[in-house]
């Protein structure tokens, strides 16, 4: 091969590794910009997907005691938790409306005594306010009673702006709570069919993924959505271990100490903890709010009962039944929670850990020393 045939295949073999190199860059920022644009859809099929996860690793386990059929056995899973819900709701319905009145009346109150305690030392609390009242709402006059009513009615009186003003914030207001309800409506059944749809049949989306990909790497892409679904699994049975033990022990004891709302109180403390350290701090500071009506010695049983809470979910259950499934330092989890959280929200924050269970699945996989094909 002559000199400048060489030197034309190495331009060629750069040009082409240039554009490659462009082709990719640019297929990346794409990516990033539409998972930006997009976070809030992504998350809601990936809400889906853990859904059908969890439905396939409960589907699952019941194989061990009743062979058969896969869809016989998720047909089964979804009649008894559809029996655990209406259960639920329809034993504890009107209690959990009460308790949640009741709480909610109560942490209002407690929020107004913050406030004023906070203004007896000069300090601007402004932002509790519950109820702010308008520039138009009526004030009390100091206007003999003798004063005739009727010469300074048409002051009183508000003007065609001002009705018009008031009925379109209402009517605004209105359809915002409709519209959110609407969405969050939505959103629970696109989770809900996502989830069944993936539960159904989660072999033909796993081959459909690794036929999505290059042939040249269809066995490593197959490795590692098996472990991805092994971790999540593994995950979100330990999860939900953690949140049903976590609901019951924090109803029982806020029961004994007969702090009023303890099972709404429970359920919020079970649900929470779905979402690692932040979901905890929370409930509690809500447990403590819920607290404080019922006097110092309540308060103080309700602090040692989240104490004993959060040492037999960090130093018991999450060691021993979490540890299997995922492990990422408390510090890593959180930081990561924050970084989803202030970009992408509730969204960000609620998922962040499947998340990272995912994202972490990928880097030891790269990390991990695989023989090299002999050459021949």
């Amino acid at each position: 091969m002559s000199v400048s045939t060489e030197r034309k295949n190495q331009r060629q073999d750069l040009a082409w590794a240039i554009a490659v190199g462009g082709i990719l860059a640019v297929s990346f920022a794409a990516l990033l910009i539409f998972a930006w644009e997009f976070a809030a859809t992504l998350f809601l099929i990936f809400s889906g997907v853990l859904l059908g996860v969890a439905l396939t690793a409960m589907t699952n386990l019941l194989k061990k005691v009743m062979p058969g059929p896969h869809a016989v056995r998720l047909l089964v899973i979804c009649l008894l938790l559809a029996t655990m819900m209406a259960g639920i709701f329809t034993l504890g319905g009107s209690t959990i409306a009460q308790q949640a009145t009741a709480l909610s009346g109560t942490i209002k109150s407690q929020i107004v005594n913050l406030k004023t305690f906070l203004e007896s030392y000069g300090f601007d609390a402004s932002y509790l306010d519950l109820n702010t009242i308008s520039p138009t709402s009526p004030r009390t006059s100091t206007t003999p009673a003798t004063t005739p009513a009727l010469p300074n009615m048409q002051h009183n009186l508000p003007s065609a702006g001002a009705l018009a003003s008031g009925g379109g914030a209402i009517v605004s207001q209105t359809l915002k709570l409709i519209l959110g309800t609407v969405g969050a409506v939505g959103n629970f059944f696109i989770v809900l069919f996502l989830g069944l749809a993936f539960a159904a049949q989660p072999g033909v989306y796993r081959k459909g993924l690794i036929a999505m990909s290059p042939r040249a790497i269809r066995p490593q892409i197959e490795t590692v959505i098996d472990r991805i679904g092994s971790t999540l699994e593994r995950w979100l049975i330990a999860q939900m271990i953690t949140m049903t033990v976590v609901f019951v022990v924090t109803w029982l004891g806020l029961l004994v100490v007969g702090i009023p709302g303890a099972f709404i109180l429970g359920v919020q403390a079970g649900l929470l903890t779905f979402i690692p350290t932040v979901g905890a701090l929370l409930g509690g500071l809500i447990i403590v709010l819920a607290s404080i009506s019922s006097g110092w010695v309540a308060i103080g049983s309700a602090f040692v009962l989240l104490l004993g809470v959060h040492a037999l979910e960090s130093y018991i259950l999450t060691p021993i039944i979490q540890r299997e499934a995922i492990d990422i330092p408390p510090a890593t989890l959180f930081a990561f929670q924050i970084l989803l959280g202030v970009v992408f929200g509730v969204w960000g924050l609620a998922l962040a850990l499947p998340v990272m269970a995912v994202v972490k699945v990928i880097l030891v996989y790269l990390r991990e020393d695989r023989p090299k094909p002999i050459e021949a």
